[in-house]
């Protein structure tokens, strides 16, 4: 074997390795995100006499971060659709889509959970608001830290190109905004919805 072939081997087997890690984090991210379901179930009704989630929600805002957010998703796996055809100039104008929808999704729930506050429904006021803003907060955590990891990307595309380790990066990524997006779904059904209806 050369030492070129050896090289290649050698990381491609890095290469799976980091990828079989990503899916264990996604899998101890998914177990993260269910005790929060569940945390949130058990305080939901709970509201300790304060607002509840039927005078807090709009639904029809929701319905726009929904959309935000599942419009991403699909933005993204045109970037992936680019990647897979070496289309570098397309990969890094769909991964700018997809940050700009992500960056939107964040603004209106920041402007959600401030007037949440403004209205004295803060995370303190009752077991229902802190499982809420727990939940929901976390999960917009994730999509600024998917959306931070989306400007790196971007940086690395336009100065390394479509080398193995940036495709095998840019694959991991498009895996954790997917998960946010399943996330998302779970936290609309489960909250929102049910808390309106």
């Amino acid at each position: 074997m050369s030492a070129a072939t050896i090289l290649e081997e050698e990381q491609k087997h890095a290469l799976h390795s980091r990828e079989f890690g990503f899916w264990i984090y996604l899998m101890t991210d998914a177990v993260i995100f269910a005790l929060l379901f569940a945390s949130y179930a058990v305080l939901a009704k709970n509201s300790a006499a304060g607002p509840t989630s039927k005078e807090l929600f709009d639904l029809g805002r929701t319905s726009v971060e929904t959309g935000l957010l599942l419009v991403s998703s699909l933005t993204f796996g045109m970037a992936s659709i680019a990647l897979m055809h070496d289309q570098k100039g397309r990969v890094v104008r769909w991964l700018i889509v997809t940050l700009l929808l992500g960056l939107a999704f964040l603004g209106m729930e920041l402007s959600e959970f401030s007037g949440m506050i403004d209205k004295g429904a803060g995370p303190e006021v009752s077991g229902f608001l802190s499982a809420f803003f727990t939940l929901v907060g976390t999960h917009g955590l994730h999509v600024a830290l998917g959306s931070l990891g989306i400007v790196v990307m971007i940086a690395q595309v336009l100065t390394k190109g479509l080398t193995a380790p940036v495709r095998s990066r840019l694959t991991r990524l498009g895996l954790f905004w997917h998960f946010l997006d399943i996330v998302w779904i779970g936290i609309f059904s489960v909250v929102y919805l049910p808390g309106v209806l």
